[in-house]
């Protein structure tokens, strides 16, 4: 969590803009770290920074609108996260929605992952691995909890369970050949020596807390154990030792009895009580009797009367002895916890690329995108209706796709479908494709859907500008930019210009790899004056009045919008289609519709940022006769307007 927390290269807020010679800035954030927390952290060993040149960077927005771990509602269901989490443990399930949020440009990392989950399917070994991590617990957070001797009984016990378990999980991995699958094996390798401690150290079931006792397994120490059988053998002892004395002292009336103010002693009539040896030590008279104690029963008592505090006490030290005997081994258990962690997150995306059908991309450093049949892994698993494939084929020639159609058509499944098949290569797994060839990007940037930002006092369109801004200053040739309808959220003409200057910007200068969906058909005039840039539209058709979505991506420009058919589908009133048929068809024809004069008289544009003309100014400029001045006057001109402006 350091790491992410920490992951950055102004230290100036940390206190280490100016670090004495031999402390690097990684030892001054764990210093800075164990300082505000008020606590020795001995299971963070170290921090380390995160370049930005080694992940794919996504803002907050592009994690939204892909909705990667959380979907658009703020929850977890039909997330790409949701889809993919069929972990065994919870360590990995956390991993996964790291790997998710954080994709890698480290080429070698990633062929070593898709080695690794090919060789996980060889065999189906993904499946015994997973019954075998499956009784796996939480390691990381147990031993978080060891480090800081907040760990409860249960936790031991579970970590038990979980190191148990290694060598059956050291015997699936033998033989096996890929280095990455190696190096996780020698990772999670068995620890025998922890295994038999942890064994007889604690009880089998124990209790949730320290202080009920009942911990510590009987045998482990011979103090406790002792102890123990003060408390619940007493009555035993005083019945030996009460036939004991009788024996050795030939008092038949002889007893040994317990009272709570003058607590063990032994009894003798008073007729015999001038037999008592002299060893025995008189503690009280009575009418009939006479009561003594003796040093073994002495010893006894005070044995017997705080066994139980002492029993507690004495499990309290065991217990936090034992945490530090744990804490010894505790670098290795990290690494373990780690190696599995990885090992159940490899195993899961292979399990989940041969149940969804998966391909293994192409990874290439070159620039390019080449998928064949690529699939929405998200919507491809809710919906009822076969999914529709299709292929997205982007390189120096088509750099730009202005994406047209019909809404509904599935347009921004079309875009999110080629973000998320990007994501998933570049964190090593398996993709939704018949076959893929991925160029590494460097950055993902989405601009889909917007809303108001009340609490920030911004309207949609401000949300919408403000994103696509961020896009413009940061996307490079390497980087995959999505663009939904852009300038949708103004007027026409506004809305229009801004689409239009966006996308050449983008396809001209920017030259990154961009997929502009819009419903401006003027934008479909774009290749033409661009090079890079092509059209591709989403494919419907007419059917007795209705319309059919086809969610197949063809070359070229949509023939039309089919708004009025969509609106059909959601229910708009027929009285309502028919007259927005009638006006289509007006304006269609070039005819006066009920609107069309005012759309004609558009007002033009008034520039709002020019600085205001000083009047004297343009009253000079408009007297200046530029042939009549020599050269002297001129530059005496120029200092005069200089002056006025």
């Amino acid at each position: 969590m350091l790491n992410q927390q920490f992951g950055t290269r102004d230290l100036s807020g940390f206190g280490c803009d100016h670090l004495p010679v031999g402390i690097s800035a990684a030892g001054c954030l764990l210093q800075y770290a164990k300082d505000t927390q008020r606590n020795a952290l001995p299971h963070i060993r170290s921090i380390s920074a995160e370049n930005r040149e080694d992940s794919v960077a996504l803002d907050a927005a592009s994690r939204r609108n892909l909705e990667l771990d959380t979907n658009l509602a703020g929850g977890q269901e039909n997330t790409l996260f949701d889809v993919l989490d069929n972990t065994a443990t919870s360590m990995a399930s956390r991993l996964l929605r790291r790997w998710l949020n954080r994709p890698l440009q480290h080429l070698p990392t990633l062929e070593a992952r898709q080695e690794t989950i090919a060789a996980l399917q060889h065999n189906y070994l993904y499946e015994s691995l997973n019954g075998h991590l499956k009784q796996v617990g939480d390691m990381e957070r147990i031993l978080t909890r060891m480090a800081l001797h907040s760990a409860r009984p249960r936790d031991l016990t579970r970590l038990l369970d979980s190191l148990a378990v290694l060598p059956q999980i050291a015997n699936a991995l033998n033989g096996c050949a890929v280095e990455h699958l190696s190096e996780l094996a020698i990772g999670a390798k068995p620890l025998p020596h922890l295994v038999e401690l942890l064994a007889s150290a604690i009880k089998e079931n124990p209790p949730v807390i320290i202080r009920d006792g009942g911990v510590i397994a009987d045998g482990y120490d011979q103090e406790l154990d002792e102890l123990r059988a003060l408390n619940t053998n007493a009555g035993e002892f005083l019945l030996a030792m009460e036939e004991r004395e009788k024996a050795s002292t030939g008092i038949s009336t002889l007893k040994v009895g317990y009272n709570r103010v003058h607590g063990y002693y032994i009894e003798i009539s008073r007729g015999q009580s001038d037999k008592a040896p002299v060893e025995y030590i008189r503690r009280q008279t009575l009418k009939n009797a006479e009561r003594f104690i003796t040093p073994e029963l002495k010893e006894f008592e005070d044995k017997a009367l705080s066994a139980k505090s002492r029993s507690l006490s004495r499990e309290k030290h065991l217990y936090e002895e034992l945490l530090d005997i744990l804490n010894q081994d505790l670098q290795q258990l990290q690494l373990c916890a780690g190696a599995i962690a990885e090992l159940d997150v490899l195993a899961t995306l292979a399990e989940r690329a041969h149940s969804l059908g998966f391909c293994k991309p192409e990874l290439q450093q070159q620039s390019g995108i080449d998928i064949r049949g690529g699939r929405h892994p998200v919507v491809e698993q809710v919906t009822s209706d076969p999914f529709v494939a299709n292929d997205l084929i982007m390189n120096t020639q088509r750099k730009m796709l202005v994406i047209t159609g019909p809404n509904m058509g599935g347009k921004s499944t079309y875009m999110r479908q080629a973000a998320l098949i990007v994501l998933l290569a570049q964190i090593g797994s398996y993709v939704p494709a018949a076959s893929a060839q991925i160029g590494l990007v460097d950055r993902i940037f989405t601009r889909i859907g917007s809303s108001d930002d009340l609490a920030g006092g911004r309207s949609t369109f401000m949300v919408e500008m403000t994103e696509t801004a961020n896009i413009l200053h940061n996307a490079s040739d390497r980087s995959l930019v999505l663009m939904d309808e852009v300038g949708r959220g103004t007027s026409t003409f506004d809305g229009l210009s801004l689409a239009w200057a966006c996308a050449f910007h983008l396809a001209g200068q920017v030259k990154a790899f961009t997929l502009f969906a819009t419903h401006y058909f003027e934008l479909t005039a774009l290749p033409n004056k661009v090079d890079g840039a092509v059209n591709v539209h989403l494919d419907a058709t007419e059917y007795n009045d209705s319309i059919v979505f086809l969610h197949s991506v063809q070359d070229g420009p949509a023939s039309q919008s089919y708004g009025i058919q969509v609106a059909k589908l959601a229910g708009i009133p027929t009285e309502v289609i028919q007259l927005a048929r009638q006006e289509l068809a007006l304006l269609e024809a070039g005819g006066n519709g009920v609107i069309s004069p005012e759309i004609k008289t558009q007002p033009s544009q008034t520039e709002l940022f020019l600085p205001p003309v000083n009047p004297e100014l343009q009253k000079r400029l408009n007297n200046l006769r530029p042939d009549e001045l020599s050269p002297k006057q001129a530059l005496d001109l120029i200092y005069e307007l200089k002056t006025l402006l």
